[in-house]
């Protein structure tokens, strides 16, 4: 399996979504979830600043979630507009960057990745 640090893992099933998700809180990793939808131009936009910032912050766990394709999840997390960044630390939501806000999404990854412990 190819090594998943610097990229952005896409979650196709809720089971996908949990295990990432859980993997990422025990190893104390700061996550960033984008809940995006192919049909979003914005949210096309906004990808390769993703990936970009996945290859940065090789510490912290990047996740996509498609909202059509994981329905409930994006309802259990309150996703109501695309694309929505939730930054995640230790099992927590530390911060929610809703729209394609390159500046917002950067300031808020690098403050909290400041924080979190490698």
């Amino acid at each position: 399996m190819a090594s998943e640090e610097g990229q952005v893992i896409s979650c196709h099933t809720v089971e996908a979504w949990t295990q990432q998700l859980e993997k990422g809180n025990q190893n104390k990793k700061l996550i960033v979830v984008d809940f995006t939808a192919s049909w979003c131009g914005p949210c096309r936009f906004i990808a390769p600043l993703l990936a970009e910032l996945a290859r940065t912050y090789t510490n912290a766990t990047f996740l996509k979630v498609d909202v059509d394709e994981l329905k409930t999840v994006a309802q259990d997390w309150a996703v109501e507009a695309m694309p929505t960044f939730v930054i995640i630390k230790e099992g927590t939501i530390v911060d929610r960057v809703v729209g394609a806000k390159k500046d917002e999404l950067q300031q808020a990854i690098a403050k909290h990745a400041a924080t979190a412990s490698a």
